[in-house]
């Protein structure tokens, strides 16, 4: 009973700051899920990647539509990077098969708190550029090229996915921060289906009760996150998720190498 009560507060906690993650910045669900499976519950990571991503669905589906509630979609311009990261998705999947199942758990402890670091130190804020300016041949060359890099590290690390699309979307295509965060886990809602759907088919099934408590959990946070996100400053959002993410990839980190 004690173990299992423990079970259900890992998946709690591992939801709650993949949740607030999705809600707030757009970020994968499996940068928190994936190394708290692993480290805590000792769950292979190839399956807990699996996990992560379905668990992906449904709180980038809720979230997606919190933004479009309050106008901050914009589809239209993402639908080619859509579909690159659903193909590359799959490939990348099928590739992390090829790879030792400790070296998928360490590297998505390390990302987990890269990316916490990075939300502290270098925030990601709103941009000024526009897509006006430029042709619909390199919009479209721009949005292959960074779906195909998403895509892969989406279905190889399970994680980093919602992080890489945030940044081409701010950097490359020039979208507003809220808008491109809202787009971001609308097109996350396809890339991590198609992730988990290739990870479960490839691999073996996972513990049925781990993956239901997971999904649960970061489907709440995840409808928290967003509404707060849609009222709170870009600073003060970038602040809190790294906060989070760098204390538990810390503490991922002692507990793995100690």
């Amino acid at each position: 009973m004690n173990e299992y009560l423990y079970e259900v507060w890992i998946c709690f906690l591992a939801g709650a700051g993949a949740g607030i993650g999705t809600g707030f910045a757009g970020m994968s669900a499996a940068t928190v899920i994936t190394p708290m499976l692993v480290t805590f519950l000792h769950v292979d990571a190839y399956s807990a990647i699996g996990i992560a991503l379905a668990s992906d669905v449904l709180a980038s589906a809720a979230s997606a539509w919190t933004y479009a509630k309050n106008r901050c979609i914009d589809i239209r311009n993402g639908l080619v990077m859509m579909v690159s990261v659903l193909v590359m998705t799959t490939v990348g999947s099928w590739l992390s098969t090829l790879v030792p199942s400790t070296t998928l758990g360490d590297t998505s402890v390390l990302m987990l708190l890269v990316l916490g670091l990075k939300f502290l130190f270098i925030p990601v804020t709103s941009t000024r550029r526009t897509l006006e300016g430029e042709s619909l041949a390199v919009r479209v060359v721009k949005g292959v090229a960074g779906g195909t890099v998403i895509g892969l590290i989406c279905g190889f690390f399970g994680a980093g996915g919602g992080m890489m699309m945030l940044l081409v979307l701010t950097s490359v295509l020039g979208y507003e921060l809220k808008t491109a965060v809202g787009t971001s886990v609308f097109i996350m809602t396809f890339s991590a289906l198609t992730g988990a759907a290739s990870h479960f088919a490839l691999g073996s099934s996972p513990r049925l009760d781990i993956l239901l408590l997971c999904i649960v959990f970061t489907l709440g946070w995840a409808q928290v996150a967003a509404r707060i996100a849609n009222r709170a400053s870009t600073l003060l959002l970038n602040r809190m998720t790294g906060a989070v993410l760098t204390v538990l990839g810390a503490v991922l980190i002692v507990i793995n190498y100690s």
